[in-house]
């Protein structure tokens, strides 16, 4: 069977149930004795193993396999949860998680057999085991035990069927032309959760040698799982019985196949309903006016939908975005026109209706596109976890607002600058056990990540309540590189030394490993961010804790943006960055340190003249006054000098390509209603 069609699936279900399988082990190690958890855990492993199976991954299927026995054990009561179990399951799922990858990636699960894990996992059966007194203590047994009420000799044997007229006339004529008739009996497993699919699999492989004429239970009641742990069939085939068993046994969760030729003389009369009873029935029908021959089986009321999500290609996604980015800027085109020539009142309605068409379907497509954050910091507990037994102390993480949606192009990127910030607060934030308890904190250190919507932004915070950053530390580290002179760390504020921390190949750490500490850090985290439109600072406080704060944009490919002249070409500034616009005489520009300063309702801002940065030709004629843009990034301002205000717009985001090289101040490019490339300014650098 070609199973290539079916991979994005699987891949995408094997780390929905590894993630399922991460959770729910974190949540194991605290609550030990939480059969919820345990029954999740043997479900989703179970889930995985078939999955494993049914794609002929042999080697993930083992594993999990494996795996499952240990929790069939737990959830039988026969073994106690113990920290070293806890360890191995972890090891078990990351060695699951490369076979997953290597999967993704070659499409194929590798070589690797991972024998290691199992011994270990065998070994946790046996060690694992209630001890109650030695003669009871079991051996590992397999998920597939059945209980001791049911007897192997009773089940393990073909069921007689009776057979109708026309199935007889079937044997018969079957039997006339050489082809055997064999009566089967298929046996499934009692741990299995899907019982229908693995019946399905079974007439899929028997139709692949022969031709079923009779199953009892009925094949619409198999398919609605009206039937036990076995099902019986009739099949005409001109192979052996031996191709017939093994059709079946290839079938995963499929415990016995029972079969035997069939003699028509053996064979039991049919027992069909009589004529009697079913003139009876009709009669009833007739009485009560119903319609017994169309009258459907009744759903089970209020059953819950169970999932109502879809999966959709991103590349689709984004087609249906740039559809959309075209639309806009066709209704842009409508605008320049509408403008120039001065059309009639039901042109301009015209307007405003594919201007709210338009905003709607802008509306739509954002939403489809929104991701919880919630896909990217689900796998943090687990890091954290490792993190504490790694480096030897106590630690928790709290996490807030997982429900906060972002745009699905920010979610894929924003994922290792947080992990980072996080092993950061782990390794360099929380000071060791012994320490905190010196100084009277709690023994277990705290890491918060708290994510939440502000305006047209979202705002993540990843704090501790670790040492802080130790400003002298930070300055006599960046003096020692050279970065900064003694005379500029003399004046530098706390804000600023602090700061220091993104600078590349920045490191405070005493010691290099492989947790933090290497010198590529929190340079590339910001880079990182501000490629995405967002920005991060750092709040830290002596001894009490330090908070990284990212705030990103909730979208990348449609912003409102204030567009302004300068000389004669045209620039978009992103507006969810813009604090105020002002009209300043030239006579109160002030200069501090030789640079341009305004002081505006008491706060000191620098100016940035955008003509000098951008090198366009000096202006012809001084003007009294300047128009100034007040920028803002976190607690920073500055006024950027522009030369006229064309009025806020609604911008497609067009990126540059990789063939220009451009200055990180120009975040990309958007196309205007008359047809004109305007750049976008990134006003984050430039502050």
């Amino acid at each position: 069977m070609d199973i290539s069609q079916y991979l994005e699936i699987f891949i995408d279900e094997s780390k929905e149930h590894l993630q399922t399988l991460n959770d729910q082990v974190l949540i194991l190690e605290s609550e030990p004795e939480n059969e919820d958890t345990i029954n999740e855990i043997f479900r989703a492993a179970h889930s995985l193993k078939g999955m494993a199976g049914t794609m002929g991954f042999k080697r993930m299927q083992r594993l999990t396999h494996d795996m499952e026995n240990v929790f069939s054990e737990i959830r039988n009561g026969k073994m106690n949860v113990t920290a070293d179990l806890v360890d191995v399951v972890f090891k078990c799922l990351d060695a699951l998680e490369v076979y997953v990858s290597s999967i993704q990636e070659t499409a194929d699960e590798g070589t690797e057999d991972n024998d290691e894990i199992i011994s270990l996992l065998n070994g946790c059966l046996g060690s694992g085991s209630k001890q109650e007194s030695p003669a009871e203590q079991p051996k590992a047994a397999p998920a597939e035990t059945k209980p001791a009420s049911s007897s192997d000799t009773d089940k393990m044997k073909f069921k007689q069927m009776a057979i109708a007229d026309f199935e007889r006339n079937a044997i018969t004529e079957a039997q006339a032309t050489g082809k055997h008739v064999f009566g089967a009996t298929v046996y499934v497993q009692e741990s299995c959760i899907l019982k229908a699919a693995r019946a399905f699999l079974v007439f899929k492989g028997i139709e692949s040698i022969g031709e079923i004429i009779k199953s009892e239970p009925s094949v619409q009641d198999i398919e609605d799982e009206k039937f036990d742990f076995d099902f019986s069939m009739f099949v005409i085939t001109e192979k052996s019985g031996e191709d017939l068993y093994k059709a079946v046994m290839d079938v995963f969760e499929i415990e016995e196949c029972v079969y035997e030729e069939i003699s028509l003389s053996d064979a039991p009369v049919v027992e069909e309903a009589k004529k009697e009873d079913v003139k009876d029935t009709a009669k009833t029908s007739e009485n009560t006016g119903e319609d017994t021959s169309k009258k459907p089986d009744k759903k089970p009321a209020g059953k819950p939908v169970v999932n109502r999500s879809v999966r959709v290609d991103i590349e689709k996604l984004d087609d249906l975005m740039n559809q959309v980015s075209e639309l806009i800027i066709a209704k842009n085109g409508l605008v320049s026109v509408g403008a120039v020539e001065g059309n009639s009142q039901g042109f301009d309605e015209q307007i405003e209706y594919l201007e709210r068409i338009t905003t709607s379907i802008h509306e739509s497509v954002m939403k489809v596109r929104m991701v919880p954050i919630e896909s990217v910091v689900n796998r943090f507990p687990r890091m954290i976890r490792d993190l504490s037994k790694k480096l030897n102390k106590e630690m928790e993480l709290i996490m807030s607002g997982e429900e906060t949606e972002l745009d699905r192009t920010v979610i894929d990127e924003i994922g290792d600058p947080l992990m980072h910030m996080l092993r950061n607060a782990a390794d360099h934030g929380l000071e060791s056990t012994l320490e905190r308890i010196q100084k009277g904190k709690p023994q277990v250190g705290t890491i918060r990540l708290n994510a939440y919507q502000d305006g047209n932004n979202v705002t993540i915070e990843v704090s501790d309540d670790g040492a802080g950053v130790d400003v002298e530390k930070v300055k006599a580290s960046a003096i020692r590189k050279g970065s900064i002179t003694e005379e500029q760390a003399a004046y530098m504020s706390d804000k600023e030394a602090v700061d220091l921390l993104f600078m590349p190949a920045f490191s405070t750490a005493e010691k290099i490993s492989d947790i933090s500490g290497r010198g590529v850090g929190l340079d590339v985290v910001k880079n990182k961010i501000e490629g995405l439109g967002g920005d991060v600072e750092v709040v830290s406080k002596l001894g009490e804790g330090t908070t990284f704060i990212v705030r990103l944009p909730l979208t990348l490919a449609i912003i409102q943006a204030l567009m302004v002249e300068i000389r004669n070409e045209k620039y978009a500034l992103p507006l969810n960055s813009i604090d105020t616009v002002v009209d300043v005489p030239v006579s109160e520009v002030r200069y501090v340190q030789s640079n341009e300063v305004i002081n505006l309702r008491g706060t000191v801002i620098p100016l940035i003249r955008l003509d000098e940065i951008l090198d366009c030709e000096p202006a012809e004629s001084d003007s009294e006054s300047l128009i100034v843009v007040i920028a803002k990034k976190g607690d920073k301002q500055a006024g950027l000098v522009i030369d006229n205000l064309i009025g806020q717009q609604e911008i497609v985001i067009k990126p540059l390509g990789k063939y220009i090289n451009i200055p990180r101040m120009i975040s990309g490019a958007t196309i205007l209603g008359d047809g004109e490339v305007a750049l976008i300014i990134d006003s984050n650098t430039l502050v």
